[in-house]
């Protein structure tokens, strides 16, 4: 059995969850609404506050289907009631983000600034010119946003240079060496 697919869903007090017969989920709280299809497979029943993820039977899709319903289900509820954060961090000499509005202003060693205007649901912020924080109740745009400001300019394994995730750790390689001549 799913160990995922089977725990409940916590549905806290100011969130409303409803389903369609088309198997859209909609999940209304104070941050906003998402709404998602699911599998036609898993079906969802309330108990107390709480919503039960099931399957109908134990074959190898279904049961992956069963863990993957009850967590996009429960990433809505989360998303609409806390959010999602992801930062960014800038590391190399000249490089700096700069926010004007919405769109978002990257100085990252090209020759010309790179800017990228955030989606719809997304909201930049720049605490300081080498951190972005990328803010959403949608998880998976907030995670897609942050990975297409990285992919702009990954972190260089060499020097470092670039932008990376906040903790992330970058493996440096050795650089060429000066070649030795023996007499």
């Amino acid at each position: 059995m799913s160990r995922i697919g089977l725990t409940p869903i916590n549905v806290p007090e100011g969130v409303s969850v409803s389903f369609d017969a088309d198997n859209v989920v909609s999940v209304r709280g104070p941050k906003g609404e998402l709404t998602q299809t699911l599998p036609r497979l898993i079906t969802f029943a309330r108990d107390n506050g709480r919503l039960l993820a099931s399957r109908p039977n134990d074959d190898h899709r279904t049961r992956a289907l069963h863990g993957l319903a009850r967590q996009l289900v429960a990433n809505m509820i989360v998303g609409v009631t806390q959010g999602y954060e992801k930062r960014l961090e800038i590391q190399g000499t000249g490089y700096r983000a700069q926010l004007q509005g919405n769109t978002l202003d990257l100085q990252l060693g090209f020759t010309h600034p790179q800017r990228r205007v955030a989606p719809e649901g997304i909201e930049f912020e720049v605490p300081d010119p080498t951190h972005i924080v990328i803010r959403g109740i949608d998880k998976q745009a907030v995670g897609q946003a942050a990975a297409d400001l990285r992919a702009i300019r990954p972190a260089d394994p060499y020097k470092g240079h670039g932008l990376r995730y906040q903790g992330e750790v970058v493996r440096r390689k050795p650089g060429k060496t000066a070649a030795t001549t023996v007499a």
